[in-house]
C-alpha cells in the first residue's frame, strides 16, 4: 500500500464511540443516544438477526439494531429511553421471545 492509499487508523475500541468497553448491564446514555442491551431467545441464524433488527428498527426514535444470534443479545441505540414493552411486542411480531435486558 503506498501513502496516498493507506486507511485511517482507528482510534479508541471497537466496543463504543468513547473507546469503553460495556458489560452489556442495561443501559448507556451517551452523544449518539441511549444505548440498551436486551436479551432475545429464538434467534438461530442471520435471517432471525434481520427479523428482529426490522421490528425493533421500526420503533420510533430508534437510530440502530444488531441482533446476534449467537449470544441472543440485540444492541439498541435510540434517542431516548424506550418503552421495553413496546421492545417485546417487536421482537414477538417478529416471531422471537425477549426475556428482558441483558
Amino acid at each position: 500500500m503506498t501513502a496516498e492509499t493507506q486507511l485511517p487508523q482507528a482510534t479508541g475500541s471497537c466496543c463504543s464511540p468513547s473507546g469503553s468497553c460495556h458489560d452489556s448491564a442495561g443501559t448507556d446514555a451517551g452523544p449518539a443516544g441511549v444505548t440498551t442491551v436486551y436479551q432475545v431467545t429464538g434467534m438461530t441464524c442471520g435471517h432471525c438477526e434481520g427479523a428482529v433488527s426490522d421490528e425493533v428498527s421500526a420503533i420510533e426514535g430508534v437510530t440502530s439494531v444488531k441482533a446476534v444470534a449467537s449470544t441472543g443479545q440485540v444492541t439498541v441505540v435510540s434517542q431516548g429511553p424506550l418503552d421495553d414493552e413496546a421492545v417485546r411486542a417487536a421482537v414477538d411480531e417478529a416471531g422471537y421471545e425477549l426475556t428482558g435486558r441483558a
